[in-house]
């Protein structure tokens, strides 16, 4: 039950352009907050949603003894164009090829001024694709955020993970209800069951698997286990899944007439304290992609959650140790 105060709503942005040509028709937002904006406007984190995801379904980790304390801090959750909530193609004629998260993040800052009346964060907080939207407020708005915390993300989606991510946008376009324009005739169900399962050897690490942490009482054996990954993305709409996988992708921090593409400057230009919290077993955003950039980062620290739990290390529902290393991570480096 929750006992802090909340606010909920949607932001209306209009026909709203994006970088990749096109506009998204009648552009919503939505929005939630945890806990109190302080008299100084000075204890605002951003908790934006990852790949798939809804904040509804994130917020698990906003509670006192959480990792994102609401007594403490005011959070705002916003739901990513494509997940389902905001403007999603699944339910919007004319929705571009390509929503990037540069049109994500600001989108979202309009919103913080125009809704909330917030010019400056104290800390963005994301996982997974909400990671690639913290390190994008960090470098596309240098002046506006104190801190970033980079939980199992990237400055710039790594070769190895679009491997991924086009074996997924290919699972769903080579389904016989595509359009060929990124929408459907209808739900492709096989397609969505393929999507899943390949997904599944993706999110958890070998280690997870070998140790047997899929096997519990509710998935007794490896097909009940695959069931569950089934049902995860039957339930969403296969248009919003091909449009967010896109922006996943195409996540580059630098791609953009400001950096040119070039990373290393988008990096130096980052004036946040940053946060690398990669997972030490996750098969997508890797150790390695993280310690590549520290070097041209300003203020960061690499902190390596270590678990096998894969990428779901970064989002650890069920999983007290690794939610426990998150929350010590944000009292840490937010004082």
């Amino acid at each position: 039950m929750t006992t802090w105060p909340t606010r909920t709503g949607r932001y209306a942005l209009g026909e709203l352009p994006v970088v990749k040509g096109g506009m998204i028709p009648g552009a919503m937002l939505n929005w939630k907050t945890h806990g109190t904006l302080s008299p100084e406007r000075d204890n605002v984190i951003l908790y934006p949603t990852s790949y798939g995801a809804t904040a509804a379904e994130l917020e698990w980790l906003i509670r006192p003894d959480g990792v994102l304390d609401p007594a403490r801090w005011f959070i705002v959750q916003i739901d990513m164009f494509g997940n389902g909530v905001s403007t999603s193609p699944a339910d919007t004629p004319g929705y571009p090829a390509l929503v990037t998260a540069h049109d994500n993040v600001h989108a979202q800052r309009r919103l913080l001024r125009d809704v909330l009346g917030i010019e400056r964060l104290r800390a963005v907080y994301g996982w997974s694709m909400g990671a690639q939207q913290a390190y994008h407020w960090a470098a596309l708005f240098p002046d506006a955020v104190e801190a970033v915390f980079i939980n199992c993300g990237s400055a710039r989606t790594a070769v190895h993970n679009q491997v991924f991510t086009r074996a997924q946008m290919a699972i769903l376009e080579s389904a016989p209800e595509h359009d060929g324009k990124g929408g459907f005739s209808a739900q492709p169900l096989a397609a969505l069951r393929a999507f899943g399962r390949n997904y599944a050897g993706y999110a958890m690490s070998q280690d997870f698997y070998r140790a047997g942490l899929h096997i519990t009482p509710q998935t007794p054996d490896l097909e009940s286990y695959l069931a569950v990954w089934d049902g995860r993305y039957l339930q969403k709409k296969a248009a919003n899944l091909l449009a967010q996988m896109r922006c996943w992708n195409a996540g580059d921090i630098s791609d953009n007439e400001t950096y040119g593409r070039d990373l290393h400057a988008a990096l130096r230009a980052i004036r946040a304290r940053v946060l690398l919290m990669p997972g030490e077993t996750d098969i997508y955003f890797r150790v390695a992609d993280n310690e590549a950039e520290l070097p041209h980062l300003r203020h960061a620290e690499l902190r390596p959650i270590p678990s096998i739990w894969g990428h779901r290390a970064g989002n650890p529902l069920d999983n007290p140790e690794d939610t426990a290393f998150l929350r010590r991570c944000v009292d840490e480096w937010l004082g």
